[in-house]
């Protein structure tokens, strides 16, 4: 009888089981551990991420003989950053920035720090005047009712 698991995921299954079977830890972060070209960490990262479309047969060999579960919630990676939220980050920056100097003329390679988080915000500035045709109403208004050279 052939296994309906792909080749490559008995592949690391197996080099994960012979890492136990030497007394080594199974890996649980990409980059970790490397046997044989395959990268442990990503695929124990992979299966966790992506438990609930294991088989059954795959779960019960991952919790039962590595010792896997699948990720916590806390434990999951956050969803990258939209441009959306980037742009509203960045014109939080702004505003900040204006509100403290009255100008929106920073110096040269000026950052911002709004929350703990850096915005580069003579980049921003300089990319919304080259780009001033493809924003949006509502951020050119913004931006000009702050005093924005165009």
């Amino acid at each position: 009888m052939v296994p309906c698991r792909p080749v490559a995921w008995q592949r690391c299954y197996r080099l994960c089981r012979a890492l136990i079977t030497v007394g080594s830890p199974v890996p649980t972060q990409p980059g970790q551990t490397t046997v044989q070209g395959e990268d442990l960490g990503a695929w124990v990262q992979a299966q966790r991420l992506g438990w609930a479309q294991l088989l059954p047969a795959q779960q019960w060999m991952l919790e039962n003989m590595l010792h896997l579960g699948p990720l916590e919630p806390d434990e999951r990676p956050q969803a990258p950053r939209t441009q959306a939220d980037k742009g509203a980050a960045n014109m939080t920056a702004v505003r900040q920035f204006h509100a403290r100097e009255g100008h929106l003329q920073p110096p040269r390679k000026h950052i911002e720090v709004v929350d703990g988080v850096e915005h580069k915000l003579d980049m921003f500035i300089d990319n919304a005047r080259r780009r001033a045709g493809k924003l949006n109403d509502a951020r050119r208004q913004e931006l000009t009712e702050l005093g924005m050279r165009w």
